[in-house]
């Protein structure tokens, strides 16, 4: 074939079309996407429902709502869980919070309290909660039972009284179950020294760095001074434990001790075992 007769290969033309389609179809997508974006945020999906307070005793959920400043309807993810935690934590009271989120639209605040670990009555006679720092809040519960001791004689600034707040946190509550009542006996010897009235109607005599350790043996003590038909009495719980029953002869029958023929318990009883009271007390000088 002639070379004049040859027709030149045409290059095969862009597909502009599908390429303008597809522009078209992002910008469809994005338009709608950011329509839906619009109508989420301004639906009621997109905003606090419910907040759920647990966990509080002495705190109302009033005033942990106001501390977490959150209220139904605020915008959901502009709520931070470390800021809510922050500003409830800050509550004197509070020892810890949990914040957590839960979509759509709740908001779960679990606040731990300082553990009650005594009860006072104020200069006005309302009750309050000791708590295991030392500070105190106004019981609002009217119906909480009085199940801790009771402080009596106390400053608010003295320091064995928040001493006495820590090591009664520390103590299970079982060994607390029979004291009504602590209140503060210093001497010369014992400048902590302190008197415990239980409900089984015995005074104990110790001092807030023994009574941990002192505590333990307390229900054993009375037990086995019960055994011995002594239902009430003195027990000096210091360096060396003695135990002073009351005189139960007719002239000594008025609540006053006495002394009797008694023997002298082991210091460091063992677990379970019985210890004999004793008539001799410690000796103590103001």
């Amino acid at each position: 074939m002639p070379e004049e007769n040859k027709v030149p290969v045409l290059p095969n033309p862009k597909p502009r079309r599908t390429r303008a389609n597809r522009k078209l179809l992002t910008l469809l997508f994005l338009f709608f996407v950011t329509i839906l974006a619009v109508l989420f945020f301004r639906s009621s999906l997109s905003r606090v429902s419910e907040i759920k307070i647990a966990g509080n005793e002495l705190l109302s959920s009033e005033e942990i709502g106001q501390a977490a400043a959150v209220r139904k309807g605020d915008h959901f993810f502009a709520v931070g869980s470390e800021s809510v935690r922050g500003r409830v934590a800050a509550l004197r009271m509070v020892q810890s919070v949990e914040v957590s989120k839960h979509f759509p639209g709740q908001i779960s605040i679990v606040v731990h309290e300082y553990p009650r670990v005594a009860f006072q009555f104020g200069a006005d006679g309302v009750k309050q909660a000791v708590l295991a720092d030392g500070s105190t809040v106004p019981v609002v519960k009217e119906d909480m039972p009085v199940d801790k001791p009771i402080l009596t004689g106390w400053k608010e600034n003295d320091p064995n009284r928040i001493a006495l707040c820590k090591a009664l946190a520390a103590i299970p509550a079982g060994y607390l179950s029979d004291i009504s009542e602590i209140r503060p006996d210093p001497s010369e010897a014992y400048k902590d020294k302190i008197k415990m009235y239980t409900r089984t109607k015995f005074e104990v005599v110790t001092t807030v760095g023994y009574l941990p350790n002192k505590i333990m043996n307390l229900s054993a003590y009375i037990t086995s001074m019960q055994g011995s038909e002594v239902n009430s009495g003195i027990l000096m719980l210091l360096e060396t434990d003695d135990h002073l029953p009351l005189d139960t002869s007719a002239a000594g029958n008025k609540g006053k001790a006495g002394t009797g023929s008694t023997k002298k318990p082991d210091p460091t009883p063992k677990p379970g075992g019985s210890v004999k009271p004793t008539s001799t007390p410690q000796k103590d000088t103001r």
